[in-house]
């Protein structure tokens, strides 16, 4: 629904230094589509590489109204909330936006397209509301059809929520395409699915279905793909992780070829809510054990999906102290540990395109 090409407005709205503004922040270093403006009053006139570090020059306006000089077609809600409801600050920009005849995307819980103030608003011919968190029509069980498909599949699994895997496997996007390779990637969270415009929202989707629903994503994203085609899924959650449980259906709706795990360097423990028991991320050979093992259930074709490197955000981290962890975990393991962000993803796309492991 999102198309590549559309100029967008990002509706930030004091998310620019804040985690809620994550959605908008990946959008803006990683969508390659045009974003014609970023609504945040909290930072009007600032210099957005200076602010966020991304090197994209975008004008941060004040409202809507200043917003609308750079002729966007499209306002996308680039918070993620606690509770996911439309923020009150932004309620008046966002019905300024449809007033003025643009499409609204929205990642947000709450439907926007039933708020009474947005659906008071007739829209235009070609002139749309996207609640994208929502759970698709028609799904189907899985029926592990996409083990039938002849392209490479890269999953992405993580030690823990928030570690980086939307961002690993759009870094391996990039550089396979720069190689000229083709290379698909399949959202799973809002994020994923606002960047490439297509996907499903995985938390949106009763647990029956789950599996299912991540086949048919994975399915339509792979639709005329050859054998020597990538497709990228974005991991959800962790299986160390108590509170999450999106790892399973992601295994077996996408049948993966391949898997890449991806950890915070020093992080041992999953993060919880305040007051949680402490819950340690075991040894990485240990979960690298677990999720081969479960990857190898559930398959009609008898492969046995193995981890291919591993994806190691050190944001947190100076070159000394990163290179050191990366050294650890490359004896640890014995596997190549590259941060995609920090020192680019031609290595690990080395990795992941060497031949695939057993069967």
């Amino acid at each position: 629904m999102l198309s590549a090409d559309a100029p967008l407005v990002l509706l930030q709205h004091g998310g620019l230094n804040n985690l809620s503004g994550k959605t908008g922040l990946a959008m803006l270093r990683y969508r390659r589509g045009p974003i014609v403006a970023v609504i945040d009053p909290d930072h009007a006139g600032a210099d957005l590489r200076t602010l966020t570090g991304i090197e994209r020059s975008v004008p941060v306006v004040a409202d809507m109204e200043a917003a609308l000089a750079h002729k966007p077609a499209v306002a996308v809600v680039g918070l993620a909330p606690s509770g996911g409801r439309l923020p009150a600050a932004m309620r008046a920009d966002v019905v300024a936006g449809l007033r003025a005849g643009l499409s609204l995307a929205s990642g947000l819980h709450s439907r926007l397209a039933a708020d009474p103030d947005c659906s008071a608003i007739p829209l235009a011919p070609g002139q749309w509301i996207w609640d994208l968190r929502h759970e698709p029509p028609d799904l189907e069980v899985a029926a592990a059809r996409c083990a039938q498909l002849p392209c490479r599949r890269l999953l992405a699994v993580g030690s823990d929520m928030a570690v980086g895997k939307m961002s690993a496997c759009l870094e391996l996007q990039a550089a396979a395409l720069r190689r000229g390779l083709d290379a698909r990637f399949v959202g799973t969270g809002q994020a994923g699915i606002l960047i490439s415009g297509q996907g499903v929202a995985l938390d949106a989707v009763r647990v029956d279905y789950a599996a299912g629903a991540v086949e048919a994503a994975v399915l339509a994203a792979a639709e005329g793909a050859q054998p020597d085609a990538l497709v990228l899924v974005e991991g959800q959650g962790s299986l160390a992780h108590p509170g999450s449980t999106a790892t399973l259906p992601l295994l077996r709706g996408s049948q993966p070829t391949d898997l890449l795990l991806v950890h915070r360097a020093g992080q041992s423990h999953v993060r919880t809510r305040p007051g949680a028991a402490a819950v340690a991320i075991p040894p990485l050979t240990e979960l690298i054990a677990a999720c081969e093992a479960l990857a190898a259930l559930g398959r009609p074709d008898g492969v046995r999906p193995r981890v291919r490197a591993i994806a190691l955000n050190t944001a947190l981290l100076d070159d000394q102290a990163a290179a050191a962890e990366t050294e650890r975990l490359k004896a640890a393991t014995a596997l190549p540990v590259i941060d995609p962000v920090r020192q680019g993803a031609e290595l690990l796309l080395e990795a992941v395109l060497a031949p695939a492991g057993g069967s």
